[in-house]
This record gives C-alpha cells, sequence and structure tokens, in this order.
C-alpha cells in the first residue's frame, strides 16, 4: 500500500522541485524563496530523494539562491543544510555531476560570512577535502566562459538552459546577462565543443568561447563548426519549450513568473503546501 502511494508521488516531487528550480533561476525571485516558511525546508528534504533528478535539480536550485549573496547566511544556518549537503557529497551512489554541483553550494554558503582572503582559503580546503571524497575518477571539474550571441531577454535563457541541462556532464551555469555570457561547470572529460553544438541548436544563439591571453587579456575563440556527438543525459526528464507544453494551468502560472512577482508569490505558496503535504504528515 506504502509503496504504491510513494510511487505516485515521485513525478510531483520532480515537478515541484523543477518549478522551484526555474522560479530560482530568475534574480528578482532568490530573496522571496529564501524568506518564505516551507520552500527552504523543502529544497533540503529533497536532497534525501531517492530519485536522482530530484537531488540534482533541488542542487540546482540553490547554487541560484546562493548567487544572491543576502541569502547566503541564512541558507547556511537553516536546519539540516551543510549536512545534507555533506551527504550527498559523501553518499558512494551520487552521480558525479552531483557530488560536484553539491560540493560548489557547501563552498559557496560556508565562505559566506569570511573575509575575501579567508574565504578563498577556505574555498581550497573545501576543495581538496571534496575532492577525497569524490574519488579520482571524476574530481576534475573545469570551468568553461560562454559568450553568446542572442542571449539578450528570459526567453532566451530557457532555451539555453534546456540545451545544456540535456548534455551529461554538465554541473552548474551561471548567466550573466548583461554582458551575454554564460560560466559553465562541466567535468573535464566533455569537450567544450559539446556546449557549442548545444546552443547552436536552439537555431537562434550561437557561442564562442572567452579565453585569456598570456598578457591577461579576454578574447572570443569561435568554436569549430563541425557538431560534436553529444551525449544526452537520460536521467533528466524531458524539458519541454515553453510554447510546447502541455497547457495546464499550473504550467501557465509558472513561465509567468518572471514578468510577475505577484505570480511566482501565489506558485510559491503551491509548492510549500506541497511540501508540507509530502513531508510532515
Amino acid at each position: 500500500e506504502k509503496m504504491n502511494s510513494t510511487m505516485s508521488e515521485e513525478p510531483d516531487a520532480l515537478s515541484v522541485v523543477n518549478q522551484l528550480r526555474d522560479l530560482a533561476a530568475d534574480p528578482l525571485n532568490r530573496r522571496a524563496i529564501v524568506q518564505d516558511q516551507g520552500c527552504l525546508p523543502g529544497l533540503i528534504l529533497f536532497l534525501d530523494h531517492p530519485n536522482p533528478p530530484v537531488v540534482h535539480s533541488a542542487l540546482l536550485a540553490l547554487r541560484y539562491l546562493a548567487e544572491c549573496r543576502a541569502n547566503r547566511d541564512k541558507m547556511k544556518s537553516e536546519l539540516g543544510m551543510m549536512l545534507s549537503l555533506q551527504n550527498v557529497i559523501q553518499k558512494t551512489t551520487t552521480p558525479g555531476e552531483t557530488k560536484l554541483l553539491a560540493s560548489e553550494v557547501y563552498d559557496i554558503l560556508q565562505s559566506s560570512n569570511m573575509s575575501d582572503m579567508d574565504s578563498v582559503n577556505e574555498m581550497n580546503y573545501r576543495r581538496r577535502k571534496a575532492q577525497f571524497f569524490l574519488g579520482s575518477t571524476n574530481k576534475r571539474a573545469k570551468t568553461v566562459v560562454l559568450h553568446i550571441d542572442g542571449l539578450d531577454d528570459s526567453s532566451r535563457r530557457n532555451l539555453c538552459e534546456e540545451a545544456l541541462l540535456k548534455i551529461k556532464g554538465v554541473i552548474s551555469f551561471t548567466f550573466q546577462m548583461a554582458v551575454q555570457r554564460c560560466v559553465v561547470r562541466i567535468r573535464s572529460d566533455l569537450k567544450a565543443e559539446a556546449l557549442a553544438t548545444a546552443i547552436a541548436s536552439t537555431k537562434v544563439m550561437k557561442a564562442q568561447q572567452v579565453v585569456k591571453s598570456e598578457s591577461g587579456e579576454e578574447m572570443l575563440v569561435p568554436f569549430q563548426d563541425t557538431p560534436v556527438e553529444v551525449e544526452q543525459n537520460t536521467d533528466l526528464p524531458e524539458y519541454l519549450p515553453e510554447d510546447e507544453s502541455p497547457s495546464k494551468e499550473q504550467d501557465k502560472a509558472v513561465s509567468r513568473v518572471g514578468s510577475h512577482p505577484e505570480g511566482a508569490a501565489s506558485w510559491l505558496s503551491t509548492a510549500a503546501n506541497f511540501l508540507s503535504r509530502s513531508f510532515y504528515w
């Protein structure tokens, strides 16, 4: 009996955490989500979820929330946060990308209230510690900075995000919309060209790599035009572009969130209700 109920709840957990992740992607929503009574505790509980895509999606949401400096102390002191992140990092069954993402969030929060110098030292210490947990096979992640022509509004950002989420080996990404850039953390065995191929597949954007010359100046380097075979992330659910989504009321509410802060607020209360039903009965 119990078994059936959890199986039927599983897609709900994934859709709720995905919607929280999408809300958190918009900088305008990040303070509200962390102030909300139910969302942060819910995301922490999702870190222990048996379904790996749920855990990864919750971590992406936390990664976005932690980008807002004002959120970090509250996130760090939230009951169970640091412990749950450590559990994800140390669990042998956690996929490599997820471990790296968890240690990235852990680093950001751990160094939240230190001076810059202390925080650099702390990050290095944490990174060494995380690498120890991760084992030698997947500890090396690299950062690729992309300049993306055509990245000029939130719908383009969503397209870009969907394309990147489908690539196996992508750990996390941060958008700098004002300068049309995306900073992507990837597994070291993933070729940066795969990112360019994915972005080109949107048909409306094109990526170049930002690299520093020896003199420290930034240069844009175009990728080769030959498309790279991209390994799809099969564990993750298929993401429909917004205009193809089945038009449930809920979907519409979420797609409008960016432009209507009050839409975000009402959706947050829905999410919080779902979370309290799922976890606190």
